[in-house]
């Protein structure tokens, strides 16, 4: 477990805290007036690779070989020019620092650090991070990584659950889930929706599933499975043979065959790495999802029951009235999706760069959110 402390004085900043994988939706912005709530678990936190905020540099003002070293291989609107390597944690998990109420920008709900760093260390007054908790933006604290060290701190270090470990005792992430917002009677309202996780994952997947395709139709497991990804993979594929298909893959399910192309695989939430098989399905290409989705699409539930209440039995679950289901069908988080294709090197074929371009123009608007 690691402390972090100010740069400028020494000053312990956070909680005792474990290192785990970013997660995939820390960067969507989520709808209109949205509640998100907090990007990270209590006592942990997680390193973006990426530099995050501003300063801000046009597209046409970097030269392609400085965005291909950065790994960023086709145009976007304009680049992140602040330090990479911020440490993300929970806000509850802050201590000793103070906001800068100058620093609120003109956010709708909250803060959402387009002023650069909003919290100082109450020791020094150095300012040491960034805390976001606007409308439809995850809450999180953005440790400066030119302002804080990480500290070791002294005690056991308790190893990363084994990939069976996982897959008996991981948190599934439901499909579906209310979505608190602003503006109703008491304040706050809500509607039924698609989770944010699924649509960010989905974004993510579906840039590697697009690349795994070479270009040729990919077929995907049916069922919810295919309710997330067949339709996208459809309309922006090639219809016809020679056809790629995909399987659900990792711990506790069984071998691939040497005849599948692509895997769907779980990424491990401590490490960050994604499961891997062994045998004549090594060579498919893996394409990455949260542990908690990856679970539910290879054991779903029937539906999402609401939890009893009054004198049931603890384990007892209602199933009347069935859950509201969302309205529409599913779409991945655009951002997510292109924030994952422009990192991928393969993004330079020329009919994955009209993919791009075609979403970048909004004529895939309805495969996306």
């Amino acid at each position: 477990m690691f402390v972090f402390v100010c740069a400028g004085c020494g000053a312990e900043l956070t909680n005792p805290l474990s290192q785990v994988a970013l997660p995939v939706h820390a960067r969507q912005k989520y709808g209109n007036g949205a509640q998100l709530p907090v990007l990270m678990q209590p006592g942990t936190f997680a390193v973006d690779p990426d530099p995050w905020g501003g300063p801000w540099r046009m597209w046409d003002e970097i030269d392609p070989g400085e965005a291909a070293a950065r790994g960023i291989y086709a145009p976007v609107h304009a680049l992140s020019d602040s330090a990479p390597g911020a440490s993300v944690i929970a806000p509850g998990d802050s201590r000793g620092t103070r906001l800068i109420p100058e620093k609120s920008s003109g956010a709708c709900c909250g803060l959402d650090g387009a002023d650069g760093p909003n919290m100082t260390c109450e020791a020094c007054d150095l300012p040491v991070a960034t805390r976001v908790d606007d409308c439809s933006l995850w809450q999180a604290v953005r440790l400066s990584p030119d302002a804080v060290h990480r500290v070791p701190v002294a005690g056991i270090h308790a190893p990363p659950l084994s990939w069976a470990e996982l897959a008996e005792q991981g948190e599934v992430t439901p499909p579906f889930e209310p979505i608190p917002t602003w503006g109703g009677q008491l304040g706050t309202d809500h509607y039924w929706s698609w989770s944010p996780r699924w649509e960010a994952a989905a974004g993510q997947a579906l840039a590697h599933l697009l690349v795994a395709s070479q270009g040729q139709p990919v077929k995907v497991p049916g069922g919810l499975t295919a309710d997330v990804f067949q339709r996208a993979l459809d309309v922006l594929l090639p219809a016809g043979p020679p056809e790629r298909r995909a399987v659900l893959a990792g711990p506790g399910q069984p071998s691939p065959d040497a005849g599948v192309d692509i895997l769907l695989v779980p990424v491990h939430p401590q490490t960050g790495q994604a499961w891997s098989p062994a045998g004549p399905a090594a060579s498919a290409y893996p394409v990455p999802l949260p542990l908690g989705v990856w679970l539910w699409l290879v054991s779903p539930r029937p539906h999402l029951p609401v939890p009893a209440s009054g004198r049931l039995p603890q384990d007892v679950l209602r199933d009347d009235p069935l859950p509201i289901r969302p309205n529409h069908l599913f779409r991945a988080d655009r951002g997510t999706f292109q924030h994952t294709l422009v990192r991928l090197p393969a993004v330079r074929s020329p009919w994955l760069r009209a993919i791009l371009d075609n979403l970048t123009q909004g004529t895939s608007a309805d495969l996306f959110f």
